[in-house]
């Protein structure tokens, strides 16, 4: 297969996932907005915590869908059916166990932790014990789905993904409805309808999955071999995903503890931006993944960089694009989104997202690294710089009690992370550090220091209103374009733009 086709394809994958993921963004700014003001900021600030409870234990889980992934694109490039059938059927047996094992620790240490530790009115103890079950088996569901989500992005059927997600968000838009017009609890009723969702959205995959691929009919497979490769990669994979957790809920329940559930509301509102804004950078990453994993298969090491280069810069790109708004006009951004936002949203909104430009360097650095299969000495690393940041935060809140000193200690960590992730993609995949610092650091440094000067001149000169942040959320989007035009993109790239945009230009007129 050419690289022009897969070129073509990881294109029309990304469109396809960038309409999906616009269309998401509308929904989730819409939504989060009446869903914080129909539930009220300790209500909402009680689900963001108490569901991060049972998702502590959801690292078993990650560490076992990135090595689903893997294996599934790597077994592709080998064509046969048989195999992929095995590598399907033991991973679903595997994420079966991990399910119950999930359960079990939630309806144990978890509901320890929410009963003796967490700091929540008595008087919504028996609502944040609805959202805690109900989360156990949203999460439950969640994982037994990674399987066939994994055979299809491993077969690159990004449309499928687009139309879900489109599914997904009207149902989620019929939980604001229902949440409006409810006389029941509405703390018990979201998280109840979020299951409902998910359960949905669980049988739409499967359906899927087992009508348009063989390999995905479930066979009862004890193959012993699959079991000690899958879960030997997992078993490495389960500290950074455990890392992962620790920078994530940890936080959020440091935050708890020190502070009550009004600041994890906070947290949780930079959270959802974050997530939005990520999710652009994620879909290119999506369709771009399955490839390095495939032309690391075959050997293809020069396609590969390829791939590894243009992922980092054009996922910074897109994420500092969404972002720079953000950035320059935080405060007014989120009074105009939820007219009354909680305290400190700003302050961990500005940080989350230059943390989330800086993973979205590292990310196609990870993938490349999980291709080669050698991850355990790049895991150890990870790992323990990431899980640096849960001592390290305690340690500053007892000096001083300002919640932003978390997200500070998480920025730091991640900064150094993409510094060893280069590393080992180096002594992994072979990856040049100079082409690295050439094709992707240099451009995206540029780009990051000249893009937000006009934007914020202007900013700081004009009236606060709804007028200036349109002018100024435009003038964002402008500057950065024709910024990463210009020294983001390199002669071939900027000539590839000029040529699609005169193609639908010629297809308009005609």
């Amino acid at each position: 297969m050419s690289q022009a086709f897969d070129n073509k394809r990881i294109a029309k994958n990304t469109i396809l996932l960038y309409f999906r993921m616009i269309f998401l963004l509308a929904i989730s700014l819409f939504t989060s907005r009446i869903i914080l003001q129909s539930l009220g900021i300790e209500d909402y600030g009680i689900y963001n915590v108490v569901g991060g409870v049972v998702a502590m234990f959801a690292f078993l889980n990650n560490a076992m869908a990135g090595a689903t992934q893997r294996f599934f694109s790597f077994d592709m490039s080998s064509d046969d059916e048989k195999v992929l059938n095995i590598t399907f059927s033991t991973s679903l047996i595997i994420h079966l166990i991990i399910a119950f094992i999930i359960v079990i620790l939630s309806e144990t240490i978890g509901l320890w932790f929410l009963y003796e530790k967490m700091v929540i009115p008595i008087e919504r103890r028996d609502a944040a014990m609805w959202v805690f079950q109900c989360s156990i088996l949203v999460m439950f569901v969640n994982i037994i789905s990674v399987p066939y989500n994994a055979a299809i992005i491993a077969h690159e059927k990004m449309g499928v993904f687009a139309y879900i997600s489109l599914l997904e968000a009207a149902l989620k838009l019929i939980i604001v409805y229902f949440l409006y017009i409810s006389p029941f609890d509405k703390l018990k009723i979201y998280a109840i309808l979020l299951l409902v969702v998910s359960l949905i959205i669980r049988f739409v995959y499967s359906s899927y999955s087992n009508r348009h691929f063989e390999e995905t009919h479930f066979h009862w497979v004890w193959n012993t071999n699959k079991i000690k490769e899958m879960g030997m990669f997992a078993s490495w994979s389960l500290i950074g995903n455990l890392a992962l957790m620790g920078v994530t809920q940890g936080l959020n329940m440091l935050l708890n503890v020190f502070f009550g559930p009004a600041v994890n509301a906070a947290r949780g509102i930079a959270i959802q931006v974050q997530g939005a804004v990520q999710q652009f950078a994620n879909n290119f990453q999506t369709a771009i993944n399955p490839q390095i994993t495939k032309s690391y298969a075959s050997n293809d090491l020069a396609y590969m960089h390829s791939l590894i280069c243009k992922g980092a810069k054009f996922s910074f790109f897109m994420v500092f694009l969404l972002s720079l708004p953000f950035l320059v006009m935080t405060d007014q951004t989120l009074v105009l989104w939820l007219k009354t936002p909680p305290a400190y949203a700003a302050n961990f909104l500005k940080i989350i997202l230059i943390v989330s430009m800086i993973d979205s360097l590292s990310n196609p650095l990870n993938n490349a690294v999980n291709a080669s299969g050698k991850i355990r000495s790049y895991q150890m690393t990870n790992g323990l710089l990431m899980l640096m940041v849960l001592p390290v935060s305690y340690l500053a809140l007892k000096v001083d009690l300002n919640p932003s000193l978390v997200f500070i200690c998480q920025l730091t960590m991640t900064a150094c992370a993409l510094f060893f992730k280069l590393l080992f993609a180096k002594r992994r995949t072979q990856l040049s550090l100079g082409l690295y610092v050439r094709k992707v650091l240099a451009p995206v440094i540029l780009v990051a220091i000249i893009s937000p000067i006009l934007p914020y001149f202007l900013y700081i000169h004009m009236e606060h209103n709804v007028k200036s942040l349109v002018v100024t959320g435009i003038l964002c989007l402008f500057s950065t374009s024709i910024v990463i035009y210009l020294l983001g993109l390199e002669k071939s790239e900027r000539a590839l733009i000029i040529s699609k945009l005169i193609s639908l230009a010629h297809k308009i007129h005609l």
